[in-house]
């Protein structure tokens, strides 16, 4: 919006300008060069020469007599005759004389040493009528032309409004892959680009709470096969022993169905957490060092050998979430590795990356692209990890896509398993 905003000042203030100076030679050259009472002034000083030659006492008639034969409004007085102050008594002795305004119209007074103490009064005519005339047109077509040239801006705005328009008619109707063709010469990119983010976000939401629907009602139904298999051979069971058992196996069916569904919970509610992020600062050598001694249990329980290889560069993220991202790679590493665990980090360029290997069997090559979807297990380790639901990895997607990140996975070229690198941007601060 700062560029529409700067586009529409700029265009604003360059049309005026441009207006006001085609108005401007306009005006003048419909304006004589001379003074508007030039010639008046000549006549005045012209005819106050020829007085000089008469006698003062045949002054006055003389004046009437050229009055008479030019048509003019002239008149001979004496000086004390006008009511003016010593200021604009003194302008009538300059070049041009001392012009005034009545009721009438304007009037010209003149005198000069030859001529004191008296002055000669010219009535002056002035086409007020014209002029406001001239005034109004220029005005008219100073607005005319300045809507023109905004024109010219609101225009292309209005064309990628009904683009947007339309657009989000599609998607509220239902079609959530609709989306804008961000254009370069637009004001309102970023309103453009911001609507696909909200769509593709959408968009990416609703798949997930139908995937989310169906695994769970998919993965629902053993434990409830299971329940009512119980439950049936209790009630016909008449071995008090044999009940118990049945029941026990229950329970264990109800713990399962409860922690499934306590998943499912937390990945449905995770994405409120986008905009909670705090971040803060810390050495990442140290951070990851105390992930480690949390997870030391786990891997001393599966004998496995960690080793940790990163730099001391001080990074910029929600630890809380990061954590939980870099825990969940560690966690899927120990369910498939067999000895080793690599893990490194290193700011290269403003990014963080780090990278989680392990020796286990990896992830089919086909694979790479789906195993971060929510509920996805290939079908040879789905035994592997009894717990799992498919949502570890999902859940780093999320964390590393809230850091303006990534994450993605490759083969290990040094322990040959899985390697999942994960990015996160040290640009973006909360």
């Amino acid at each position: 919006m700062k560029k529409f905003y700067i586009s529409l000042l700029s265009s604003a203030l360059l049309s005026i300008v441009v207006l006001g100076w085609l108005i401007d030679a306009f005006s003048q050259q419909t304006q004589t060069s001379e003074d508007e009472f030039s010639v008046q002034s000549k006549m005045i000083m012209g005819f106050s020469k020829q007085l000089a030659n008469i006698p003062t006492s045949e002054r006055g008639r003389y004046v009437k007599q050229l009055a008479n034969e030019f048509n003019l409004l002239i008149d001979y007085k004496h000086n004390e005759s006008l009511a003016l102050p010593p200021s604009l008594l003194l302008q009538m002795h300059t070049a041009g004389g001392l012009i005034l305004e009545d009721q009438q119209g304007f009037y010209m007074l003149y005198s000069s040493q030859i001529l004191s103490p008296f002055h000669i009064s010219m009535r002056l005519d002035k086409r007020v009528d014209t002029e406001q005339r001239n005034d109004i047109f220029l005005t008219l077509l100073f607005y005319a032309g300045l809507c023109v040239f905004m024109g010219f801006i609101i225009t292309p705005l209005a064309k990628r409004l009904t683009v947007l328009n339309e657009a989000a008619k599609k998607f509220a109707s239902g079609n959530v892959q609709a989306r804008i063709k961000v254009s370069h010469f637009t004001y309102i990119k970023d309103v453009e680009l911001t609507f696909n983010r909200m769509a593709s976000q959408i968009e990416k939401l609703v798949a997930e709470n139908k995937l989310m629907a169906s695994s769970l009602s998919h993965d629902i139904r053993t434990p409830i096969a299971c329940l009512r298999f119980g439950l049936d051979a209790a009630i016909d069971s008449y071995d008090e022993q044999q009940i118990k058992k049945y029941l026990s196996r229950m329970e264990s069916d109800l713990d399962h169905m409860e922690s499934m569904l306590k998943s499912y919970l937390a990945f449905a509610t995770l994405e409120q957490n986008a905009n909670k992020l705090t971040y803060s600062s810390t050495n990442i050598k140290h951070y990851l060092s105390d992930i480690l001694i949390q997870l030391a249990p786990k891997f001393e329980s599966q004998m496995l050998n960690v080793q940790l290889n990163s730099s001391s560069d001080i990074i910029n993220a929600d630890l809380h979430w990061l954590a939980r991202a870099i825990t969940n790679l560690l966690n899927n590493a120990c369910d498939f590795a067999e000895l080793h665990i690599y893990l490194s980090a290193k700011v290269y360029e403003h990014q963080l990356v780090i990278t989680v290997e392990d020796d286990g069997p990896g992830i089919a090559k086909e694979n790479f692209n789906n195993v971060f979807s929510p509920f996805f297990k290939e079908e040879e380790h789905r035994n592997r990890a009894d717990k799992s639901y498919g949502l570890g990895l999902a859940i780093v997607e999320k964390v590393a896509d809230w850091h303006h990140g990534s994450i993605k996975v490759s083969k290990s070229n040094q322990l040959g398993g899985a390697c999942f690198t994960l990015i996160i941007d040290q640009h973006h601060k909360a």
